[in-house]
């Protein structure tokens, strides 16, 4: 009974949500923004920049949420560790996301725009 306690809780911590300053972009080709101007390639980055945020408010509270049931799983109730599942699909929009803020930025330089892209603080470690 212990050993599928330790089972259980290894499948929970394995399937948390990572938290959205750990998603990575995906590859975007900053090709399919060449035709693209400045201002086109502005108002993108902001309907792109609003989706992400919105992605990464869900993805942080998908994190909590299975880092509660986590702890609940430890202390009170080892079944509850299943009921981590992580979101996989919401973390996979988001890399995409950040992925096409990182082409239109590398399409903006390249089309010697003036807009100015700031990067996600990341807590200190």
């Amino acid at each position: 009974m212990r050993n599928l306690g330790i089972i259980a809780l290894g499948a929970a911590l394995a399937g948390c949500a990572s938290s959205s300053a750990e998603i990575t972009p995906a590859y975007v080709s900053p090709l399919q923004y060449q035709p693209y101007n400045c201002q086109q390639l502005a108002l993108e980055a902001q309907s792109v920049s609003a989706r992400a945020a919105s992605l990464s408010g869900t993805q942080d509270s998908q994190r909590t949420k299975d880092q509660v049931a986590t702890g609940v799983a430890i202390v009170v109730f080892w079944p509850a560790a299943f009921l981590v599942g992580g979101d996989k699909q919401t973390a996979a929009e988001l890399a995409q996301m950040k992925g096409q803020m990182v082409a239109i930025e590398q399409a903006s330089i390249g089309k010697k725009c003036n807009i100015q892209f700031q990067q996600a603080k990341l807590p200190p470690a």
